[in-house]
């Protein structure tokens, strides 16, 4: 997706408003996938703190609306 942002976008503003989201995505994943393998490897005893690893994924998960806002707001400019 990040060639289409890249060739969707008519201004360098537009491509980097294009193109960013989708590496907030990677990055945010990236933080979630270690924040998991840190719960994953701690021991067979419940920790209250385990309960706090759902929030990475809905941290993914608005990374993804912010995506999908931002793509729909460049590509649904009057001026096209």
């Amino acid at each position: 997706m990040i060639p289409l942002g890249l060739y969707l976008g008519r201004t360098g503003v537009e491509r980097a408003l294009l193109v960013c989201p989708m590496l907030l995505i990677l990055v945010v994943e990236i933080l979630n996938s270690a924040v998991e393998a840190v719960v994953d490897r701690s021991g067979t005893e419940r920790d209250p703190l385990a309960g706090w690893q759902g929030h990475g994924v809905a941290a993914v998960m608005l990374s993804f609306g912010l995506l999908g806002t931002v793509w729909f707001l460049v590509l649904s400019d009057n001026g096209r």
